[in-house]
C-alpha cells in the first residue's frame, strides 16, 4: 500500500518514486486534483477508482475510502493512493494511514510538492523574501462544518503572526476569512493572491487587497497567498507563449509523445485525439522483409516517414546489410530514427516533400538503377513517378498502413473547448472528419506542410497555419508565431 502525493496538477512535478510505485500498482485509488495523465504511468490492466471530493460532492466518504484501502490492502493488492499535493497537508492521509495502520495493512508514504509552495511558485510568488517575509504559516480554509460559525483557527492569532500566510481551501469562505485577518490586525491594504488550478495550463491568478478580495468569485481549487509576497509578480509560468490555448493532437497515440511535450512546455494545454493508428501491411510484412534482405541489389532506398524507417530497420539484421546502398529520407524526423541505428540518411532534401526530393535526387547511370521505395499502403505517385521518369527502376513496398483510431465521447466533447487543431498528415484530417465532422473544427487549423494543407482545403476547410519547415518542431514554432500575431 502506498499513499503517494501527485503534486499540485502538473505532471512533471510527480517526484520519481511516486513514478515507480504507480507503475506497478494493481490498483490506484485517486481524488478529483490528480492530473489524469498520472494516471496513464500506472498498467494498463490496473483498476482505476475515482473518489474524488468537490464542493458540495463527493464519490464516496472519507469511511469508505479508509476501509476500501483496507479491504484492497488485506487482498495483497499493490494499492496506490494518489493524493493530490502532499498526502499529509490537508489532505487527509494521516487518517488514511491510521487506519491502516490498526488494521495490520504495511504502508509507505511517497511524500508530494505540496500546492502551498509549488503554485505561488508558479504565479511568481516566492512565499519568503529575505529581510521582510521570514515566516510562512499554512492554514486550510476548510474547517469541519459541525464545529460552527467560528471554526477552530483562530484567524485573529495567525494575523498577528506575520509574514506569509497560505490559505488551502478556502476559496468560499475567503471573504469571512480576510474580514478576521483584519479584525487580527493585518491591513486592509495587504495584497492578496489567489491562485486557481496552480501549475496547469488553466491556471489562473486573481490579486487585489485584504479589504478587497471578498467581493472576487474565487474558484476551486485555490491557494491563497495573503502578504507583502502575494505583490511580487515573478511571472514566467503564464508568460509562456502558448498559456491558456487549448490545442487538439490527431496524431497516432504512440507518436504524439514529441508534439505534446513541446506544446505543453510552450503553456499549452493538449487535448489527446488520436485520429489514426499505425498498422502493418496487409501482408504482414512480408514484402517489406523481402526487400530489406534483398537491399544490397538496390541502388538506393528511400524511406518517406519515420514509420516506414523504424518498420525497414527492424528487417535488416544489421547496418551491414547496406553496405554500399544510398539512403534518402523525406526529411529530418525519418533522418534522425535513422540515425538512432547509426545510418547516416545521404539525402535529405531542403523541403521535407516528394517534390523537393526528386529535385534532389540523381539521375541513375547509363545502365540504369534499382530504388526501393518503402511508405505507407496510401500514397501519392508522385515519387515513385518522378523517380521513374528520371529512368530509375521503382520498387514500392509497402511498410505499414493506417486506420480510423476510435476515440472515447469525452475526447470529442473537449472539441468544444479547442482553440487549435494541429494535423500531421494528410490521413490525420481524412480521419478526425470521419470521425468528428468539420462541425467541430476548432477555430485554427494547422497543418505540417503543403501536402497536409491541401488535403484539408479539399475538405472544404480553412488552413490557419501552415509550417514553412515541414516538420513537429515546425509546425510548433508556426503555431506559436501565429497566436503572437493575433490571427
Amino acid at each position: 500500500m502506498f499513499l503517494v502525493g501527485a503534486g499540485p496538477g502538473d505532471p512533471g512535478l510527480l517526484t520519481v518514486r511516486a513514478a515507480e510505485v504507480l507503475g506497478q500498482a494493481d490498483v490506484v485509488v485517486y481524488d478529483r486534483l490528480s492530473a489524469a495523465s498520472l494516471l496513464d504511468l500506472a498498467p494498463a490492466s490496473a483498476e482505476r477508482i475515482s473518489v474524488g471530493k468537490a464542493p458540495g460532492r463527493a464519490d464516496m466518504t472519507q469511511a469508505d475510502i479508509n476501509a476500501l484501502l483496507v479491504e484492497r490492502g488485506k487482498a495483497g493488492q499493490r494499492v496506490v493512493r494518489l493524493k493530490g499535493g502532499d498526502p499529509f497537508v490537508f489532505a487527509r492521509g494521516g487518517e488514511e494511514a491510521a487506519a491502516l495502520l490498526d488494521a495490520n495493512v504495511p504502508f509507505e508514504v511517497v511524500p508530494g510538492i505540496t500546492s502551498a509552495i509549488a503554485v505561488p511558485a508558479y504565479a511568481g510568488i516566492p512565499v519568503t523574501l529575505r529581510h521582510s517575509s521570514t515566516s510562512v504559516t499554512l492554514v486550510t480554509g476548510h474547517e469541519d462544518a459541525g464545529v460552527g460559525e467560528e471554526g477552530t483557527v483562530d484567524w485573529e492569532a495567525v494575523a498577528r503572526v506575520g509574514g506569509t500566510i497560505v490559505v488551502l481551501m478556502g476559496a468560499a469562505r475567503i471573504a469571512q476569512i480576510a474580514e478576521r485577518l483584519i479584525a487580527g490586525g493585518r491591513s486592509s491594504d495587504t495584497p492578496v493572491a489567489s491562485i486557481t488550478w496552480g501549475t496547469r495550463p488553466e491556471q489562473r491568478t486573481v490579486r487585489a487587497t485584504l479589504g478587497a478580495i471578498g467581493q472576487h468569485v474565487l474558484e476551486a481549487p485555490a491557494t491563497i497567498v495573503i502578504g507583502d509576497v502575494a505583490a511580487q509578480n515573478l511571472d514566467w509560468f503564464e508568460r509562456r507563449p502558448l498559456f491558456g490555448k487549448r490545442v487538439v493532437v490527431t496524431r497516432a497515440r504512440d507518436q504524439a509523445s514529441g508534439l505534446k511535450s513541446r506544446l505543453l512546455d510552450l503553456g499549452a494545454s493538449v487535448i489527446a485525439l488520436p485520429t489514426i493508428v499505425i498498422d502493418d501491411p496487409s501482408d504482414g510484412g512480408d514484402a517489406l522483409r523481402r526487400a530489406a534482405a534483398a537491399a544490397s541489389s538496390y541502388e538506393w532506398i528511400v524511406l518517406t516517414s519515420a514509420n516506414g524507417a523504424e518498420r525497414f530497420l527492424r528487417c535488416l539484421h544489421d547496418a551491414r546489410d547496406l553496405g554500399g546502398v544510398r539512403v534518402a529520407a523525406i526529411g529530418p524526423g525519418t533522418a534522425e530514427v535513422l540515425a538512432k541505428a547509426n545510418v547516416r540518411a545521404d539525402l535529405v532534401p531542403a523541403q521535407f516533400v516528394a517534390e523537393s526530393l526528386l529535385d534532389a535526387f540523381p539521375a541513375p547511370g547509363p545502365n540504369g538503377g534499382r530504388v526501393m521505395l518503402a511508405r505507407a499502403a496510401v500514397a501519392r505517385d508522385v515519387l515513385p513517378d518522378g523517380l521513374r521518369a528520371l529512368g530509375w527502376h521503382v520498387d514500392v513496398v509497402e511498410a505499414y498502413r493506417t486506420r480510423t483510431e476510435t476515440p472515447g465521447e469525452s475526447a470529442l466533447e473537449e472539441l468544444a473547448a479547442a482553440d487549435i487543431i494541429t494535423f500531421t498528415s494528410s490521413s490525420t484530417v481524412d480521419r478526425f472528419l470521419e470521425i468528428a465532422g468539420p462541425e467541430r473544427m476548432p477555430p485554427m487549423v494547422a497543418c505540417i506542410g503543403p501536402v497536409t494543407a491541401t488535403t484539408a482545403r479539399e475538405h472544404g476547410l480553412t488552413v490557419h497555419v501552415e509550417a514553412q519547415v515541414h516538420s513537429i518542431d515546425g509546425l510548433v514554432d508556426a503555431v506559436v508565431d501565429a497566436v503572437a500575431e493575433g490571427r
